[in-house]
C-alpha cells in the first residue's frame, strides 16, 4: 500500500448505518493519510438517523452521508481503492463487483443496530456501542504503518485489527 492516500471503501448490505458511521469516523480521524467512502450491496437510499445522531454527538460531521450503491466504485472512474473493509456479515457471501486494482479485503462482522428491537434506550445504546467499536478499530487501523509495509505484511496486520 505505498500510495500518498489510502482510499478505504466501508461496504455494507443497506449503506444506511455501520458503513456510514465508519466512513464519517475515518474522514475525520484519518486525516490527509486516508479517504474513507462506503457503499451498500441493496443500498436504502437513506441514512438511519440513530446512526447521524450518534456521529453527531461524537463530534463527526455528517454533511454529504448518502447511502449508496457499491456499483459506483466498481466503474473506471472511480477513486482507486487501497482497501475493502466489510462491516456486515451479508457482504461476506454476496457476489462482488469486479474491483479495479483488486484491493485487499476485511470484513468486520459488527451487529447491526438497525435491526435491534428494545426500549429506545436500548436501541440507543446498541448503535453507540457499534459506533465506540468503529473508533477503535479505525484507530488501530490509522496507527499502522501501511506506506511502510509489503502488501503481505500489511494484509497480515490488517487482519489483526478491527471491532471486537
Amino acid at each position: 500500500m505505498n500510495q500518498q492516500c489510502i482510499n478505504v471503501l466501508f461496504l455494507s448490505s443497506g449503506n444506511s448505518t455501520r458503513s456510514i458511521m465508519a466512513e464519517a469516523i475515518l474522514r475525520r480521524l484519518g486525516g490527509e493519510r486516508f479517504r474513507a467512502f462506503s457503499a451498500g450491496s441493496h443500498p436504502t437510499g437513506r441514512v438511519n438517523p440513530l446512526a447521524l445522531e450518534q456521529l453527531r454527538l461524537r463530534g463527526y460531521p455528517t454533511d454529504g452521508l448518502a447511502s449508496k450503491s457499491w456499483s459506483r466504485f466498481s466503474k473506471e472512474d472511480a477513486p482507486p481503492l487501497s482497501l475493502l473493509i466489510g462491516v456486515c456479515g451479508k457482504v461476506v457471501d454476496e457476489r462482488h463487483p469486479a474491483w479495479p486494482g483488486s484491493p485487499p479485503q476485511l470484513y468486520w462482522n459488527l451487529p447491526s443496530p438497525g435491526t435491534v428491537q428494545g426500549s429506545d434506550a436500548e436501541v440507543r445504546a446498541v448503535f453507540s456501542s457499534v459506533c465506540a467499536r468503529l473508533e477503535q478499530a479505525m484507530r488501530e487501523l490509522i496507527e499502522l504503518p501501511l506506506e511502510q509495509l509489503e502488501p503481505e505484511e500489511a494484509l497480515a496486520r490488517l487482519h489483526d485489527i478491527g471491532p471486537r
